[in-house]
């Protein structure tokens, strides 16, 4: 007698620069994580503590092209910061963060921007605009002995040639030692989690025919088609 009674899900991997693949336990994405972004969704960009939602593993995908979602007419762009754990833990302290970081990408944090909002004013959770599938475009992981640990740089987004997102690494409130640590304050974390760093403002929404380009200093350019 076979010991599941389902067939076994698929382990959901993301590539990685030297041709390796990422296996991804949980994405943790942060919100708010850039002043000018937090001041143009409505809210104080004064410093606060920081709060994050999540996406599944099998939301990220590295196709190069992002299907446009049913039940919404405005989805948003959102470049962010990839950062994957190799190990983790709990309570983890600020000096030792960034050794359980295994490497940094390039990902969007695709929107449902209108349903998101509908949740918002009902007090309700945001997985209807955030969680749904093939909402984290990603490129591949590069390693720490590659890239180092980006704390500043230009992070932007074009669509279709036309720049939409602009900020630096340095802008964001909570850095990524400081995630990693609070992350781990309430949650066991460990090797394959991942976390979504924030996005810089500009965020916008785009039509199916749409091209986006994502680009990070020193970690690399993802190029999106929306289909």
């Amino acid at each position: 007698m076979s010991e599941h009674v389902i067939e076994t899900p698929e382990l959901h991997v993301i590539p990685t620069s030297d041709g390796g693949s990422f296996p991804v336990r949980r994405v943790y994405c942060i919100g708010r994580n850039f002043a000018a972004h937090a001041v143009e969704m409505g809210h104080d960009p004064n410093r606060e503590p920081p709060f994050f939602f999540q996406k599944n593993p099998n939301n990220l995908d590295a196709s190069g092209e992002f299907p446009y979602p049913p039940h919404t007419s405005d989805v948003h762009h959102e470049v962010e910061l990839l950062v994957g754990l190799k190990s983790g833990g709990t309570n983890i302290a600020l000096s030792d963060a960034l050794n359980h970081v295994w490497g940094y990408g390039v990902s969007l944090d695709m929107t449902r921007r209108d349903l998101q909002g509908e949740m918002k004013k009902m007090g309700r959770p945001w997985e209807i605009g955030k969680a749904f599938e093939r909402s984290g475009p990603v490129g591949p992981l590069h390693p720490v002995s590659e890239v180092g640990h980006p704390d500043q740089g230009r992070i932007a987004l074009t669509v279709n040639g036309d720049l939409r997102q602009e900020g630096d690494l340095n802008q964001m409130i909570w850095k990524v030692p400081e995630m990693i640590s609070y992350l781990s304050e309430y949650f066991e974390l460990a090797a394959g989690d991942v976390i979504m760093a924030g996005t810089p403002s500009g965020v916008n929404a785009v039509k199916p025919g749409d091209t986006m380009e994502a680009s990070i200093e020193s970690v690399g350019v993802l190029s999106v088609k929306v289909v």
